[in-house]
């Protein structure tokens, strides 16, 4: 039972809000057309009329509103008259209308007098039969209103009149009485609105003996409001014929003189929304109402609102415990859950306990109840079950990232005083570069190799990232990762990749670098399409940009580093063919002997420094050779493994044709077509010397350096010369047939270079 009343109580409490909201909406609805003026003195203005431009329906209805300190409503029944109007609504208009005596002093034996008050057809305005009534005030006179059509017969088309006597007293009785009965005085009612009409006033005496008209005698005639019953205003004496009289009239108004079925097909239609058209009784226009249920200005486009009849006062539309719901333009009786709205013994209708509804109620309560702690039960499993997996995918990330080297990291970094530089390296999260990669969509893949995928990548602050995704099988690989994660947090250096950060919390490790967009060395030396775009002025400046960073690595950087890895797709190119160096997972610090032992040769086949292969010792003299088979790629634009050549090797090859001076015949074609540089020998003797079988006899990466630098100043100073004719052999061309004991020389001393097969990659 507290249930229900409690029900009752919000649903009502409800209903109350949103009744009142409405009723708010229906009270601030103006009466006058929207931005126009609303009220003139005390005349509140009603649509169709208006005062001002665009205000009124059509200029039948137009109200003119004088400035004065008592401004009045004016509006114009015809052309030549005027009525200040007193009240308008939407039925009626009511008029301060005016009269003035009728005396007979100049009229005919034949007893007859008539004042005529017309108006126009066209216009929508008539006296309304229901408000007003037709008076007469004379002696021994009779008054009727006719057609304006009637001839001198008075019976003719006859509407309505009365008869006024005096008995004798003359007009004293009006000083008085105040009456108007019949003498003195007549009234009478006229049974239809009259807009083009005619007064008559004729003398019962002279008309019935047919004598003369009193030389004095007057009356007045007047359609006043009916209730009007000011008649001690009137001179009844007549001594002054001219004066004036005021008295109020109602006027009734219609739209246009069309019906409603002919109005509808036009385009000026003036019934809005929720409206009904009635046709005007008298035949001519039509006129709006609003639908049963609203309320309003039917002639505006939304003038008529919606009325809640169960906000009216002292409301009894529903009885015996039912309440109230309004609708649009109606209502409907409810009663609380559980009780039904039907016909008692006295056809009332009233709130009936419903017994099976009851039940109904009960059981669906207690389903709800039911439900409901069911839900709660599954809201806390769930929130359970998240707080688990989170804790789950938490020591999940702690082995991962203990499995790809975070503990090895953070020992490396306790054992060096760069502690600091490390510790500027961005940790991300598994979440953040799977959304910046697509879930690693295999689309966003820029390259791969022995050591991961890189995938192209966009951070949340919109920068563009390469995302090495490394391919951990075994824990050398492990290693390998941390000192690529170590090596790079230590270098600062515009031609060698900078690390953004890494993420240890997922199965594989991920390092994410600066994205250089332009592709590797390799791609635009070794694609036909691309190769033409490497000038030799670009293939200098690539290749002393290169020599700087492998230098720096070696001697100038906090920690010397061995690069391990050098090859043409370890070279970055960017937009403007800047030389980046990446790939440092077998990267090594080394001490100042600049050596580092290894039990496992690692590389890259035709890379590989044989001195290293041999002996198992890395060397910075072992990135020397590296760098002068990357530097052999940029004169001869050829691969590095080759079976269409004698020498599958490329060091083999350069080192041969070198040695037969043979030069120009393995230079890039783009090289040798672009003609006259003077620095292309000097390079490929600077080749030749880091291609050495000899470690020792090779230059160091300074020297290299120092030396590209030397040429690239040149080249941009000096006048170019026609130097390559004297690395061409006059009067014979090259054949590799022909050399055989030189060729054989040179596998000789390579013999223990390893196959591809037996490197690791």
């Amino acid at each position: 039972m507290v249930m229900q009343m409690i029900q009752v109580l919000v649903f009502t409490t409800m209903i109350t809000v949103i009744s009142l909201l409405f009723s708010l909406k229906e009270t601030a609805a103006s009466m006058a057309k929207p931005g126009c003026p609303e009220i003139c003195g005390n005349v509140s203005i009603v649509y169709p009329f208006g005062i001002g431009k665009g205000c009124y329906l059509d200029k039948r209805f137009e109200i003119t509103c004088n400035n004065s300190s008592l401004p009045r409503p004016v509006f114009h029944p015809d052309e030549e008259n005027e009525a200040e109007v007193l009240h308008m609504s939407l039925e009626f208009m009511r008029i301060r209308d005016w009269t003035s005596p009728v005396c007979y002093a100049n009229y005919t034996s034949e007893g007859r007098s008539s004042v005529q008050f017309v108006f126009n057809p066209l216009k929508p305005f008539s006296f309304s039969h229901t408000e007003n009534k037709f008076i007469g005030i004379g002696c021994d006179i009779f008054v009727y209103i006719g057609d304006s059509n009637t001839t001198n017969s008075i019976v003719k088309n006859y509407i309505s009149g009365c008869v006024s006597v005096c008995n004798g007293q003359g007009w004293s009785w009006l000083d008085t009485n105040y009456s108007c009965s019949g003498i003195g005085c007549c009234q009478t009612t006229f049974p239809e609105d009259l807009s083009i009409f005619e007064i008559r006033v004729g003398n019962m005496s002279t008309w019935a003996d047919g004598g003369d008209w009193p030389s004095n005698q007057c009356s007045l005639i007047l359609i006043a409001e009916k209730n009007f019953s000011e008649f001690r205003q009137f001179d009844v004496s007549f001594s002054n014929v001219n004066k004036t009289y005021f008295y109020p009239s109602v006027l009734n108004w219609a739209i246009g003189n069309k019906s409603c079925h002919e109005a509808r097909k036009r385009g000026d239609y003036a019934c809005g929304s929720n409206s009904r058209c009635v046709n005007s009784k008298k035949g001519n226009g039509y006129t709006c109402q609003c639908n049963s249920g609203y309320r309003g200005n039917p002639y505006l486009p939304d003038g008529c609102v919606d009325v809640d009849e169960c906000m009216e006062p002292n409301n009894t539309l529903c009885k015996k415990g039912a309440f109230c719901i309004n609708t649009n333009g109606s209502y409907y009786c409810n009663c609380p859950h559980g009780y039904l709205y039907r016909d008692d013994d006295n056809h009332e209708y009233e709130c009936a306990r419903n017994k099976g509804k009851l039940k109904a109620a009960i059981f669906v309560s207690s389903g709800i109840g039911i439900a409901l702690v069911l839900i709660i039960l599954l809201v806390i499993g769930f929130w359970l079950h998240q707080e688990l997996k989170k804790r789950k995918k938490n020591k999940l990330k702690q082995k991962f990232f203990k499995k790809n080297g975070g503990l090895l990291l953070q020992q490396q970094i306790s054992s060096t005083s760069s502690i600091g530089s490390v510790e500027k390296t961005e940790l991300y999260t598994i979440e953040e570069l799977e959304k910046a990669t697509d879930n690693f969509n295999a689309s966003q893949v820029l390259g791969k190799g022995g050591h991961g995928k890189v995938y192209k990548g966009m951070l949340l602050d919109g920068s563009i990232v390469a995302i090495k995704k490394s391919i951990i099988v075994d824990e050398r690989q492990v290693v390998e990762f941390v000192n690529e994660v170590f090596i790079l947090s230590q270098i600062n250096h515009r031609h060698i990749v900078k690390l953004s950060g890494c993420c240890l919390e997922s199965e594989v490790p991920l390092l994410v670098y600066e994205y250089v967009s332009n592709s590797t060395l390799s791609h635009h030396l070794h694609n036909q399409d691309h190769a033409s775009t490497l000038s030799w002025e670009k293939r200098l400046r690539i290749a002393d940009e290169i020599a700087g960073a492998l230098a720096y690595l070696h001697s100038y950087a906090s920690l010397a580093i061995l690069h391990r890895d050098i090859k043409s797709s370890n070279i970055l190119l960017d937009e403007n063919f800047r030389a980046v160096v990446s790939d440092f997972g077998l990267s090594r610090p080394i001490a100042n002997e600049k050596t580092h032992l290894t039990t496992l040769v690692q590389g890259t086949f035709g890379y590989l420094d044989p001195e290293y292969f041999r002996s198992g010792q890395f060397t910075d003299k072992s990135d020397v050779y590296a760098f002068g088979v990357v530097l052999a790629e940029i004169l001869t634009g050829e691969k590095v493994i080759s079976s269409s050549r004698l020498e599958e090797s490329l060091a083999i090859h350069f080192r041969l044709a070198m040695k037969q001076d043979c030069l120009l015949e393995i230079l890039d074609k783009v090289i040798v077509d672009e003609g006259q540089k003077v620095a292309i020998p000097a390079v490929a003797n600077l080749a030749k010397r880091c291609l050495k079988l000899s470690g020792k006899k090779r230059p160091t990466m300074r020297e290299i350096a120092a030396e590209l630098d030397k040429l690239r100043t040149m080249e941009r100073t000096l006048p170019q010369q026609t130097s390559l004719d004297n690395y061409t052999v006059s009067g014979r061309s090259y054949s590799y047939a022909s050399t055989s004991a030189v060729t054989e020389e040179y596998v000789l001393q390579d013999q223990e270079f390893p196959k591809p097969d037996s490197m690791t990659a």
